[in-house]
């Protein structure tokens, strides 16, 4: 039998505390590092993570390899199903790199030649991956050096690791069919391969993450399931891992078939009984919060623990992987010092672990325990974090009907058909970023920084009134991020330093923290649109960012529910809307693109989610005039399942990524009978290079086919913060020239 283990984790952050693998990344895109030093980066930080965990005194230590991108990528690599397109990608040695690190960056970010692979939500997480591309024809071909190098490696460096790999339900469970085929239809096949792959794997344990295991899924491919993993069970030291959710049904899924152990999240659970589990395997907790900032009670925790410990053997772990949350508090200095004694970032989480382990085992930490104690009384008796009420009715939440705004805002703006915008962000550039840093270390003073920023906004509007665009934004210049900007201007809310955590790729975000009462103490935005709209005669956007998404995106406070939480958020841009409007904005943009984010996972408990979600939008635009647009913006979440809600949202245009996911969203629209305003992009602006007419003409002309050209706007995928001038400049020329013949062709028919 293989030896138990007592603390661990869930999972790696993998980006390094400083960012160090986004700057190597970007490097060796650019050509200013070779294959090497994108190598090197990588496993100093693996092992340097790895000595930390063993350093606090955990005895299991997960381990995926070097990943340069996302796992979900990264098993795709493994398994070495690529798509196809990139199958001509010529392999080659990167001086350190898997010879396959063409196909997989190409896989990721596009080629001039083909588009990226689609990219979506992890679950209901703010993370992003890559999904899989799967058909009938799909073959499994094992390319495993890589994986099998870095965990010898880590065992010669003495480290007790574990192999960390996503399981096959769910990898097949988020791939998309390129036939129509159903990608679990390979299930069996690849519990084969994965037996194949954990016979080489040199360690005592592997983990299987199977977060799939915690949504709804039929009871036929729940037996599949127990099947296949009472194949792999025989390996040993098999640790299924779910997370994300509770774990009751992955339990009665598992247990009794002979795994070395099952890992459930204690924290999204609410710590249900958990009666399937008898005590035959090892029960891996997930007790310490992998998602969010705020301090363990760890005298709760310990309570739990030893509850399920009088059952059977506990380990102690994290609720999910901790890349979700920042590497460590100890650089937050200049955090208010009450706020920072009830946060916990993710090397405090691991300090939890280790404790709540020792205290399970009969070494309970006085001094640490209670004061995590002192820690949450002093948090739920502070006056920051004192409820206020808001007397909000259900007319709050409503504007006139759709056919009468329509017909005010038609005369208000006189637009063409087809009308061309973008979604609000232009490219932040260097001299941007340099402004920016200069203001925030006092290089230079407040009306310079003013002044230069202003200068951004008028040649962003010069260049889109050059390029023919109908609706204009001011390009944001002055905003860092979309949440965290406001966050800074709303009370309630604090930011950080260096609280960065990986959002996909090289992309990083600070998440700002939700930590009391959400109020707005000044118009936010009033200013930079003002000014933005003197200098055009055409419509500018006032542009916001929604309540959902502010929740989403920020670490949120978890001792009201979050229903409350939002309306405080949408009673703020509630009266930043009314600013707007004063001001003569005649749109004006609230994106909520992390809607479909905080869905739950299980079909029970998702009604009342889009309840609260939906009216917390609509108590914030629904103070607009009939004749103010309001439009509203999604990307990268799986629309289809949430179109019943983008309706009940009531926004005039609501534009949507579309381009990466090749219009998969036009047959949910048409069969909902999507009626209002909607711009499907044409543009995928995550992969680095610029769209042929042709493609462009083909998207545009495939949501004509589906949605009623009076209806139908022609805009990006997503904001172009992240892109160049050059690339930008062209491919809004492509974008415009296909509306422009779109519209000749309408009234060529008309």
């Amino acid at each position: 039998m293989t030896p138990h283990f007592t603390s661990t984790i869930a999972g790696a952050p993998r980006i390094g505390a400083r960012r160090e693998l986004k700057f190597a990344l970007e490097g060796f895109w650019s050509g200013a590092l070779t294959g090497r030093d994108l190598s090197q980066t990588a496993k100093t930080l693996t092992n340097a993570y790895a000595d930390q965990l063993a350093g606090a005194g955990l005895d299991s230590i997960p381990t995926s390899g070097r990943s340069y991108y996302d796992a979900m990528l990264d098993t795709t690599a493994l398994l070495g199903v690529f798509p196809e397109r990139f199958h001509d990608v010529a392999d080659h040695d990167n001086d350190g790199l898997p010879t396959h690190i063409d196909r997989y960056f190409a896989t990721a970010r596009g080629t001039v030649e083909f588009p990226a692979s689609a990219m979506t939500k992890w679950f209901d997480t703010n993370y992003h991956y890559l999904v899989p591309e799967l058909s009938a024809d799909t073959r499994f071909i094992l390319d495993d050096s890589a994986l099998l190098g870095d965990v010898q490696d880590q065992l010669t460096r003495g480290i007790n690791a574990r192999p960390v790999l996503i399981g096959p339900l769910t990898y097949l469970s988020l791939a998309r069919s390129t036939d129509g085929s159903d990608p679990l239809d390979h299930l069996e096949t690849l519990f084969e391969v994965y037996a194949r792959l954990l016979a080489k794997l040199p360690t005592d344990w592997v983990q299987l993450d199977e977060p799939s295991l915690v949504t709804d899924l039929a009871p036929d491919l729940l037996q599949r399931v127990r099947a296949g993993y009472t194949r792999l069970a025989q390996r040993g030291g098999v640790f299924v891992n779910t997370f994300f959710g509770a774990g009751d049904q992955a339990l009665r899924t598992l247990t009794g078939i002979g795994l070395g152990a099952i890992g459930v999240d204690l924290v999204s659970d609410g710590v249900t009984p958990l009666e399937a589990w008898t005590g035959e395997e090892l029960l891996v907790a997930g007790i310490v919060d992998g998602r969010n900032i705020w301090r363990t009670d760890l005298c709760a925790a310990l309570a739990t623990l030893r509850r399920l410990q009088a059952r059977g053997p506990v380990a102690v772990s994290t609720s999910c992987s901790l890349l979700h949350v920042p590497y460590s508090l100890t650089p937050e200095t200049a955090l208010n010092p009450e706020v920072r004694e009830w946060l916990a970032f993710g090397e405090e989480k691991v300090a939890e672990v280790a404790a709540l382990a020792r205290a399970l085992a009969g070494e309970v930490d006085e001094t640490l325990f209670d004061a995590a104690a002192a820690s949450l009384a002093d948090r739920r008796h502070s006056v920051l974090t004192a409820s206020r009420d808001a007397s909000i009715t259900d007319a709050d939440r409503k504007r006139g009907p759709f056919e009468a705004r329509l017909a005010a805002q038609e005369q208000a703006l006189d637009l063409p058909p087809l009308p061309t915008t973008t979604i609000g962000s232009f490219p932040q550039t260097q001299q941007i970023r340099s402004a920016r840093a200069k203001f925030r270390t006092g290089t230079i003073t407040a009306q310079e920084y003013g002044d230069a920023m202003r200068a951004e906004v008028a040649d962003v509007i010069a260049r889109q009134e050059e390029l023919g665009l109908d609706v204009l934004v001011h390009g944001e210049p002055e905003r860092n991020d979309m949440v965290q900007y406001f966050a800074e201007l709303l009370d309630g809310f604090l930011t950080t330093a260096n609280g960065w955590v990986q959002s996909y790729g090289s992309r990083c975000v600070r998440p700002p923290i939700l930590f009391g009462t959400v109020t707005r103490p000044t118009p936010m935005t009033v200013e930079w649109f003002a000014y933005a709209q003197s200098l055009t005669n055409r419509p500018v956007k006032g542009m916001l960012t929604g309540p959902v998404t502010m929740l989403a995106w920020s670490f949120v406070r978890d001792d009201q529910p979050l229903a409350v939480t939002a309306d405080q958020v949408a009673l703020a841009l509630r009266d930043e809307v009314s600013d707007l409007v004063e001001a003569g904005a005649k749109v004006i943009q609230v994106d909520e693109p992390a809607i479909r984010e905080l869905l739950p996972l299980r079909r029970a408990d998702q009604a009342a989610y889009t309840e609260w979600a939906v009216g917390a939008f609509r108590l914030a635009i629904a103070g607009a005039p009939d004749e103010v647009q309001i439009h509203t913006h999604m990307c990268y979440s799986e629309f289809n399942e949430l179109i019943r809600s983008i309706i009940d949202l009531d926004a005039d245009v609501t534009t949507i990524e579309a381009a990466r996911s090749d219009m998969q969203v036009l047959a949910a629209l048409k069969s909902s009978g999507f009626h209002l305003g909607v711009g499907p992009g044409v543009w995928d602006i995550h992969s680095p290079r610029v769209p042929e007419p042709a493609e462009v003409a083909g998207l545009l002309t495939a949501a004509l086919e589906s949605v009623d050209p009076k209806r139908l706007w022609v805009n990006p995928d997503c904001g172009l913060k992240t892109r160049g001038w050059e690339e930008t400049t062209a491919s809004l020329k492509v974008l415009v020239a296909a509306a422009e013949q779109a519209r000749s062709t309408l009234l060529q028919r008309a």
